[in-house]
């Protein structure tokens, strides 16, 4: 496994110094997680595009925030992680904020169950977790403000979406998912392991859906 340019407790000065810079837009961000999952499950026609638009300003805050302003410090790659997250904002805000592809459905099937766990563990017991490991306040990664949870909520709310969600919205939430475990294995954050059986799980039980647009087989032809 690579070496990583920077040491565990560096790692965790940083989330320290950007929790502590940016407190309390936690509260916010849960606040904003707590809308979205209230809005999956309602009826209103323009639901899907308020939920887009709260994963948007989210992983727009991250890639901005987070990993260009602070965590460039210590690893350049940041750079190009925050590019990711700032494009996965950007999808979020034309697919599901201004193109109203991405509505909600939630079920009592697997993926819906998944999702529920995936939503629960990324702001509860992610948190629970760190603070057990020794990552409590203010070295703590938490939903909202810090990617892996972040992500583990994003494929949660993903996978309580109706059939018709565009497949691109997969690509760099799961990418992410494995850079960022295998870093925490290097790391000991072990809280991140719920972030690859997010990202796999998730994905294998989005792509089979038919994105909005596709049509089924038809007979003899």
């Amino acid at each position: 496994m690579p070496q990583l340019p920077f040491t565990p407790e560096q790692f965790l000065a940083v989330f320290a110094a950007w929790n502590q810079a940016i407190w309390p837009a936690q509260v916010l961000a849960y606040a904003l997680g707590l809308l979205a999952l209230g809005l999956c499950f309602s009826r209103r026609a323009w639901a899907g595009r308020l939920v887009g638009a709260i994963l948007a300003v989210l992983w727009l805050g991250n890639g901005l925030g987070y990993h260009m302003a602070f965590f460039t410090a210590i690893n350049p790659a940041a750079w190009i992680f925050g590019s990711l997250f700032v494009l996965q904002g950007l999808l979020f805000l034309g697919l599901g904020a201004l193109a109203g592809r991405i509505s909600f459905a939630p079920r009592r099937d697997l993926a819906g169950v998944c999702g529920g766990v995936f939503v629960v563990y990324a702001l509860v017991v992610y948190p629970l977790l760190g603070a057990w490991w020794g990552h409590g306040w203010p070295h703590s990664p938490l939903f909202g403000v810090a990617p892996c949870p972040t992500t583990i909520f994003t494929f949660g709310i993903l996978l309580w979406s109706a059939p018709g969600m565009p497949r691109s919205l997969l690509a760099i939430p799961l990418v992410w998912s494995l850079i960022g475990f295998f870093a925490a294995l290097n790391l000991g954050i072990s809280e991140d392991l719920g972030l690859m059986i997010a990202g796999v799980l998730g994905t294998v039980l989005l792509l089979p859906r038919r994105e909005a647009g596709e049509r089924l087989p038809q007979a003899g032809g």
